[in-house]
């Protein structure tokens, strides 16, 4: 059996276990182990090949980037920044017609520049703005949709998650990805907050029928007060990257920093609430080296195994070009949305699809954009949709169904799409700050 029938086999194997319900980590390098096995002949040099894989995978000092910005998301969260934001956001947007929503959005998008974790953004503004909304007579479709479509700008708007995963996996610049993300993160928040305004006024009976204004007053001394802290953050961790102060690893700590810092004098951090927080990023940390690993194990059985050179050749064949390539790719990671999570999306199909881009001559930062908002439209699609479970778990409104939260993240999930065919077709928005 030549490698590349083993490659297709292991492959498959991966697929089923995935399907079967393993985790997908496990899945990577359980298909792994056996594809470098079947390839060589010797379990030996599979577990050696995985051991390489292990140590290499983890020990470059750019992964320190990812524990110290979860340990800066959580904090902030924990130190109710969002609260602080979207407090400010309704009294600027809340007498628009729509102006919850829009306010919705916005906190959303300043509360991702300081935490690149879309959960936590999906769990706190369900707590904060959902009831708010319902109160000024928000439809809960509406109001349950419009956190979840906004909810998933923390992948998109730098620092992100997701931007750093992908940077590790593809080895392209964490700090020219986050300047990537800047101009089609304001993009998808305005089309957002636009879409939120025209369908105030064209499908009430979708946002509701008689909407409020928002009657809280906040003082321009509260304001900032509110702001300050956040904007300090932002000034922090992106200034220093964007003006070459610091690498990317470093304005996390300087940003994990500044945020215990803020929570400690605000009086909104004890003891008992760092050590969760501390126990948490150590969870999420151990889970994304897991992940990695076992993305690099998978790469290197499939570059054995010759894999993604027949794809690309086949792919080059066909005539397709770049564009009808990115097409399938973007259909595809769209589908796989629907039944996996962002990170195990990107560790399937990054090693088999980043050769064949790479011989196409497709900018890797470009594509990481593509591959972000493809993604993201999959954490509001059924049946998986981590976002909308997010959003229910968190909801104290029981009488709002999964189904509910489904149907009305589903035109933000389509204004998501059509940003995305926008960032497609200019390209220069995503290269443009680069």
């Amino acid at each position: 059996m030549s490698g590349l029938e083993i490659g297709f086999i292991s492959l498959g194997l991966m697929l089923l276990l995935i399907y079967s319900g393993l985790h997908v980590p496990i899945a990577l390098a359980i298909s792994s182990f056996v594809g470098v096995w079947m390839i060589r002949g010797s379990s030996g040099l599979a577990s050696k090949l995985i051991a390489i894989a292990a140590e290499e995978s983890i020990s470059s000092y750019i992964f320190g980037v990812v524990p110290l910005f979860v340990l800066m998301g959580l904090v902030v969260s924990e130190a109710g920044l969002g609260r602080d934001a979207f407090d400010v956001a309704s009294q600027t947007f809340g007498k628009i017609k729509g102006g919850l929503g829009v306010a919705t959005v916005f906190a959303n998008a300043i509360f991702a520049a300081i935490t690149g974790i879309s959960i936590a953004s999906a769990a706190i503004f369900t707590r904060i703005a959902v009831p708010e909304m319902r109160r000024s007579g928000y439809e809960p479709r509406f109001a349950v949709g419009i956190v979840a479509g906004s909810s998933v700008l923390g992948m998109l708007i730098p620092p992100s998650l997701l931007l750093i995963l992908y940077g590790v996996l593809s080895e392209v610049s964490v700090g020219s990805l986050f300047l990537a993300g800047i101009l089609p993160g304001i993009l998808l928040s305005v089309a957002y907050a636009l879409a939120t305004i025209v369908m105030a006024y064209f499908w009430p009976s979708f946002v509701g029928k008689n909407l409020k204004a928002a009657t809280e007053h906040i003082g321009p001394k509260a304001a900032v007060s509110k702001l300050f802290p956040i904007v300090l953050l932002i000034v922090l961790v992106l200034g220093g990257i964007y003006g070459g102060f610091f690498t990317p690893t470093e304005a996390g700590a300087i940003g994990a920093f500044a945020a215990i810092a803020i929570a400690l004098a605000k009086r909104r951090l004890p003891l008992k609430a760092l050590w969760k927080v501390a126990v948490e990023t150590g969870h999420i940390t151990a889970s994304i080296c897991f992940l990695i690993i076992s993305a690099s194990m998978y790469s290197r059985m499939l570059a054995l195994s010759g894999v993604p050179n027949f794809v690309g050749t086949w792919v080059t064949n066909a005539h397709l070009g770049i564009y009808g390539f990115i097409a399938i790719y973007v259909l595809i990671t769209i589908i796989m949305g629907t039944i996996l999570d962002s990170s195990s999306i990107m560790l399937v199909l990054l090693p088999l699809v980043l050769p064949i881009a790479i011989q196409f001559g497709i900018n890797l930062v470009w594509f990481g954009i593509i591959t972000i908002i493809a993604i993201e439209i999959g954490l509001l699609t059924p049946p998986l949709g981590i976002a909308v479970y997010v959003i229910k778990g968190s909801l104290d409104d029981q009488s709002i169904s999964l189904n509910d939260i489904f149907a009305g993240a589903l035109p933000f999930a389509f204004i998501m799409l059509l940003v995305l065919i926008i960032i497609i077709a200019l390209p220069y928005l995503s290269l443009a700050l680069i």
